[in-house]
């Protein structure tokens, strides 16, 4: 009994040290792909909440208060919502504690590279306490994640904006005739593809014998929307490039698939709803996986986006820079005044925004009932919320191409 007492101690002291360690060697680089770590972290423990917390659930009595004990699926949604606002209260928090820090010299600049132990103790006590707190506050979180949700969208969408943009002119900027054909392979992989994709959603989701007028409504419209990019972008009076314009039709059209996949299974115009009972532990591990990826690239992308999150006194290239060098302590002085490169407020914003987003992802919405309950991401609301992205992507990328015409007083 003393030797395993010992035993023990031992390994909670080395395991002790080695978080010290982890944490004590995160630098002011490596801090936001902690931060992105983090929040995977949450998605994992979602998940693994989701499949086994509803027994231990059901034995809560401030939270299975009810007359008729739900059935297991409303456990395993709420395990997912709690844990979420945990998440969600967490990266509020520093996104409040955040505002207005303007140059490193703030001592809460080094609160938002450092201090790690303590972070990462406090989101553990708040999703902790959000087991604790009344199923009605549960209830109102679950219906404003929907709202903002649709905001980390949106800002997904303005985030891809400005990487083609900006891919595009890197290219042309290059002004030699091998980026120029690079372009044009590109654009063209990217129309065969898209234009190849929407022959397989017709074959899937409008199978024969069967009226799927919304489905083939949602297909015919994207092509619509892939034929109008090309048409505004090459234009002579608006100049754009076709490379954007590419890009954003492929998206689309992924958009569009993934709203059709996202149909019930029991829906006859849903071509994948034959393999609705082969769906394996892997292909949702697959599918937690890719949500964790766009969700982490949008978090570092906009964390990273110097046009959308950079203050007015962020450093630009070369700039301010001193004609002579300067001694270590004016070097050391010059380095706590420097300014931020990005807005840590809106950083964690963004991370706010995705556990709202990721919530319903791995809840269906809050709405998927029987097999499909146990899928990532299955349901109406999920297939409108894509359809309407991929709609609100057209109309943002078209505005982006018209918007220097209509005002051409001001810059852009």
């Amino acid at each position: 009994m003393w030797a395993a007492s010992c035993l023990a101690s031992c390994c909670a002291a080395c395991a002790c040290d080695a978080c010290r360690t982890v944490v004590s060697g995160i630098s002011r680089r490596s801090a936001r792909i902690a931060y992105c770590g983090l929040f995977a972290l949450s998605l994992i423990v979602s998940w693994i909440l989701r499949e086994v917390a509803a027994p231990l659930m059901e034995k809560l009595p401030w939270i299975n208060h009810f007359h008729k004990t739900p059935n297991r699926e409303w456990f395993e949604t709420d395990a997912v919502l709690r844990v979420s606002l945990g998440n969600f209260l967490f990266f509020t928090i520093l996104s409040v504690i955040m505002v207005g820090v303007k140059n490193q010299r703030d001592p809460r600049d080094g609160l938002h590279h450092g201090g790690w132990m303590m972070k990462i103790i406090c989101w553990f006590v708040l999703v902790i306490l959000m087991f604790f707190v009344p199923n009605e506050i549960i209830s109102f979180y679950e219906s404003i994640s929907k709202f903002g949700s649709g905001l980390f969208l949106l800002v997904q969408v303005v985030l891809l904006l400005d990487f083609v943009h900006g891919w595009n002119d890197k290219w042309v900027g290059y002004d030699e005739q091998f980026w120029y054909v690079a372009l044009f392979v590109v654009s063209l992989v990217c129309y065969l593809a898209t234009f190849g994709f929407s022959g397989l959603l017709f074959h899937w989701f409008t199978p024969s014998g069967q009226d799927c007028g919304l489905n083939t409504f949602f297909i015919v419209m994207t092509l619509i929307l892939v034929i109008l990019f090309a048409i505004v972008a090459l234009h002579p009076a608006v100049g754009g490039s076709i490379l954007p314009a590419s890009v954003i039709s492929l998206y689309c059209m992924y958009l569009c698939y993934s709203g059709l996949a996202s149909e019930p299974r029991d829906y006859e115009c849903n071509g994948l709803h034959k393999h609705s009972k082969a769906i394996s532990t892997g292909t949702l591990t697959f599918g937690l996986i890719t949500t964790v990826l766009s969700v982490v690239y949008s978090a570092v992308r906009a964390g990273s986006s110097t046009t959308l999150l950079s203050p007015p006194s962020s450093p630009r290239a070369g700039g301010g820079k001193p004609l002579l060098p300067l001694d270590k302590a004016n070097e050391q002085e010059e380095e706590k005044n420097k300014p931020v490169t990005y807005s840590y407020t809106f950083f964690h914003i963004i991370f706010s925004l995705a556990s709202m987003y990721s919530a319903m992802l791995l809840t269906g919405w809050s709405t998927s009932v029987g097999e499909s309950g146990k899928l990532v991401d299955v349901g109406w609301p999920s297939v409108w919320v894509r359809i309407v992205t991929a709609w609100a992507t057209a109309g943002l990328y078209i505005w982006s191409l018209l918007v220097p015409i209509l005002f051409p007083e001001r810059e852009f």
